[in-house]
């Protein structure tokens, strides 16, 4: 006697249950959408369209995109060759203390740019306790520089990498890594060929949020980097500038950053946390 297909049932119930939604869900929910969603309709009905083009390529926004990309791009490979290690060792690492080390990692997604921005000139400055030892001993000077953008931005983005990566590595499958292990494979050859793959996805999430944040960095950045065009000008700051003498200027550069971040988060992220 065969038996009734119970998946198929079960699949139809679970359906149902994810569409079945109460009123009193619909309305917050609608409103969040709302609120979110309205500031970026605000923003794309004051384009100037007819100008657009033309306002596309000035000098001074190109130079300002391109600077963003690069030391976006930069900070994230700064993140991911540091954040990965990272994340490993409060993955897999038990030892005292790494609750309060978590902590300290996680601290910049909580603290005020600008304060991240003072801490970086304090440890970072040429009278900072690093940056004086790193200009005495190899005539290198972070701040207000096109590296010191770097820093800045990568010293915020971080913890959006780590927090994902180790978020990945604790719900892998860890049989795996045992299995290889009985193989007599070594820690390093286990980390590259198993572990690696395994966690992936969840590298290649945080690295496009960290490079969406790095993308979108000011306090920071403004105080650690400063504001000078061609060096340390990205385009958060260029739309600062632009909003106390040409307001159609800061839209346009508005617009440049909005279509970014959404076709980067959009394209890419989804699809690898999907995976």
């Amino acid at each position: 006697m065969q038996r009734p297909a119970r998946p198929q049932r079960d699949s139809r119930s679970r359906q149902s249950a994810k569409s079945a939604m109460p009123l009193a869900l619909i309305i917050p929910a609608a409103i969040g959408v709302a609120f979110l969603v309205l500031p970026l309709v605000g923003l794309i009905s004051a384009a100037s369209w007819s100008s657009l083009p033309s306002r596309l390529t000035e000098p001074d926004i190109l130079q300002a995109l391109w600077l963003s990309i690069q030391a976006a791009t930069l900070a994230t490979i700064v993140c991911v060759v540091l954040g990965v290690p990272l994340a490993w060792m409060l993955a897999r690492v038990e030892f005292p203390g790494v609750k309060v080390v978590r902590a300290l990692v996680t601290v910049p997604l909580v603290l005020p740019p600008v304060v991240g921005g003072v801490a970086l000139l304090l440890a970072f400055g040429r009278n900072g306790f690093v940056g004086s030892w790193l200009f005495d001993t190899f005539g290198v000077s972070l701040p207000f520089t096109t590296t010191g953008v770097v820093v800045a931005e990568a010293f915020v983005a971080m913890p959006f990498l780590v927090i994902s990566v180790e978020s990945a590595l604790r719900s892998s499958d860890t049989r795996l890594e045992e299995a290889a292990a009985t193989l007599r494979a070594g820690r390093w050859a286990t980390f590259v060929h198993v572990t690696l793959p395994l966690v992936t996805p969840g590298i290649a999430a945080g690295a496009v949020l960290c490079w969406a944040r790095a993308l979108g960095e000011f306090g920071a950045t403004i105080t650690f980097a400063g504001n000078f065009p061609g060096r340390t000008q990205t385009m958060p700051l260029a739309v600062y500038l632009a909003l106390q003498s040409d307001l159609e200027a800061a839209i346009v550069l508005s617009l440049i950053l909005l279509v970014l971040s959404v076709t980067i988060l959009a394209a890419l992220r989804d699809k690898w946390v999907a995976r």
